[in-house]
């Protein structure tokens, strides 16, 4: 296996850091706003096209049936992609991840002119693989770099960054569509705008450090391990589907995308008009902005003890969440699919109090994204401290919400009634809660040395038992 020793001295003892500034370009704040501008530039642009409504189409059908491949191919590629990240190193990981969201966002300029789905639908899968791989990568960053006392601060830093480009992708229809009142697709300015963003995400990517290269200011590395190997990785990736906290996050990983078709199709792309639908977007990111703030203040100052700050803010998102969720089932009660064709005025931002509403709604399920997944990410860093780790948890949370999904956009494709859609995606979330209180209460600790020690003790003797102490080299 990779050399246990330290980078710099050579004898396993803990790197110095040559200063203690948090603003150094090794330095954890630094590398983790790095991963958020990749992802305001690449994930962050893709959330504003997908929350226009099938993808700024007039017809969901290319959409739909592209974001199931996309979904199929992230849940095999999530789980896998923690894996992939420990063997190749951020970089090349995030640059492979990031060029896949260029080609996805072009198959629908060319969808704009031949309306022909193949494209769309082979771009949909590739984005798959690319977003598995990026968002492991960017999993093990956000929750491993961090100090462990700040894990929250630094998801909800993250969180911020990356939903700006949300806001700002929102703008891009709004501007562009501004004029286009009646139900039509997006133009080809909305889409080209999109993948300048994407553009430049992928080659910012290339600035990311490995993480045995970023040093925390108490002078510790974020790993122990340089790089992995296929069969410590297949083998440490088979063993999640045995772990019992990960069993535990499944209903909560399947359910934090399983929401996202039912919102952005059916309360975005149903009841409002094409600018106002670009808007709404830019609140809905907005409030994932606020939100992620909120519950990583929750998460890291409530009380002293970790394990209370993780109860807490599981509780206050779960009331929250029965909150919003009973407020979209009051909304969902006054329209249904068959009302879509014919009766349903959409409504546009100028209507005052009709569109006051259903818009507090959207922006309240962006509230509530941005806190059910903050949360669930600040879990998973409790669980654990090393990169190495935290990129197969992440990984294995990213591939089982990215099923969810796949199935979720196909529910949607067969018109399955907009209530019955509500509804499980109301009682998935709300299962995920008391499963969520079990894990923190049984697994999170809250002397953090011992976790430490117990963690790399794990991760030593597994690659110990599998593979020799030989260096591997270095690949970035």
């Amino acid at each position: 296996m990779g050399s246990y020793a330290d980078e710099e001295n050579g004898n396993g003892l803990p790197n110095s850091p040559p200063n203690n500034s948090i603003f150094r370009y090794n330095s954890p704040l630094v590398q983790v706003c790095l991963i958020g501008l990749v992802c305001f530039c690449c994930p962050g642009m893709f959330n504003a096209l997908s929350g226009m409504g099938g993808g700024g189409q007039v017809d969901h059908t290319a959409s739909n049936n592209a974001n199931t491949a996309l979904y199929t191919a992230f849940a095999i590629f999530g789980i896998l992609g923690g894996g992939i990240y420990n063997i190749l190193g951020p970089k090349k990981t995030l640059f492979v991840g990031c060029s896949t969201y260029i080609l996805y966002a072009g198959s629908f300029l060319y969808y704009n002119h031949h309306k022909h789905q193949a494209f769309v639908v082979v771009a949909g899968g590739l984005l798959g693989v690319g977003a598995g791989l990026l968002w492991a990568a960017q999993g093990a960053i956000m929750t491993s770099y961090p100090p462990h006392d700040r894990k929250g601060t630094y998801i909800s830093m993250f969180w911020s960054i990356f939903n700006m480009g949300g806001v700002i992708g929102g703008l891009i229809p709004f501007v562009s569509n501004y004029n286009r009142t009646t139900a039509a697709s997006v133009n080809d300015g909305t889409y080209i705008g999109f993948m300048v963003f994407m553009v430049i995400g992928t080659f910012l990517s290339l600035a990311i450090l490995h993480p045995s290269k970023v040093i925390r200011n108490d002078g510790s590395s974020c790993t122990n391990i340089k790089y992995s190997s296929v069969s410590v990785e297949l083998i440490q990736i088979l063993k999640l589907f045995g772990n019992w906290k990960m069993l535990l996050m499944v209903p909560a990983s399947w359910a934090s995308n399983f929401f996202y078709t039912y919102q952005f199709n059916n309360v975005n792309g149903v009841l409002f008009n094409l600018r106002t639908r670009g808007l709404n977007n830019v609140f809905y990111w907005g409030a994932q902005m606020i939100g992620s703030v909120l519950i990583g203040f929750i998460m890291d100052y409530s009380f002293k003890s970790r394990k209370a700050r993780g109860l807490v803010g599981i509780i206050v998102v779960g009331l929250l969440s029965t909150a919003i969720w009973g407020g979209g089932f009051a909304k969902q009660l006054t329209y249904s699919h068959d009302d879509v064709p014919n009766h349903i005025v959409l409504l546009d931002f100028k209507d005052g109090s009709k569109f006051a509403g259903p818009f507090v709604l959207y922006f309240s399920y962006g509230l509530l994204d941005a806190m059910f997944q903050s949360m669930v990410y600040w879990v998973i860093g409790a669980l654990a401290d090393d990169s190495e780790v935290l990129s197969r948890y992440t990984g294995f949370y990213k591939g089982i919400q990215s099923a969810g999904g796949a199935v979720a956009w196909q529910v949607d494709s067969h018109n399955v009634p907009f209530i019955n859609q509500l509804i499980a995606n109301w009682a998935l979330t709300t299962i995920s809660f008391p499963l969520l209180v079990a894990l923190v209460v049984l697994a999170v600790k809250d002397d953090n040395k011992d976790e430490e020690g117990a963690t790399k003790e794990v991760a030593i003797t597994s690659n110990r038992d599998i593979s020799t102490t030989v260096d591997y080299p270095n690949k970035e």
